[in-house]
């Protein structure tokens, strides 16, 4: 069975057991939650689609871990006009692994 879910602004496709990483989530290390942004629900050739989401359907995760990404470097330029910029950035992710679907 799988699952298309909506997290952090973006979409992802989910099963049993795997473990992802995602937008950080306000929650302890350890801690079981909730998401309820289902947008679609499939097992086999048994698909369904919420219209936007699955009506009582929600997914259960487990959080494993917070971290930081791989830093960004951005780097602007403007030739000829003695104009350079460095910065950088590094975004917060939760590391989730998927403990059941309800459908």
């Amino acid at each position: 069975m799988y699952a298309v879910i909506k997290t952090g602004g973006k979409q992802y496709r989910v099963a049993n057991g795997e473990k992802l990483k995602v937008e950080q989530i306000p929650a302890d290390i350890g801690q079981e939650i909730v998401l309820d942004q289902v947008l679609m629900v499939g097992e086999g050739v048994d698909v369904k689609v919420g219209a936007p989401l699955v009506v009582g359907a929600t997914v259960t995760v487990k959080v494993i871990s917070h971290g930081r990404a791989d830093k960004v470097k951005i780097f602007k330029l403007r030739r000829r006009k003695h104009y350079q910029k460095h910065q950088g950035h590094r975004q917060n992710y939760t590391e989730i692994e998927i403990s059941a679907i309800n459908a």
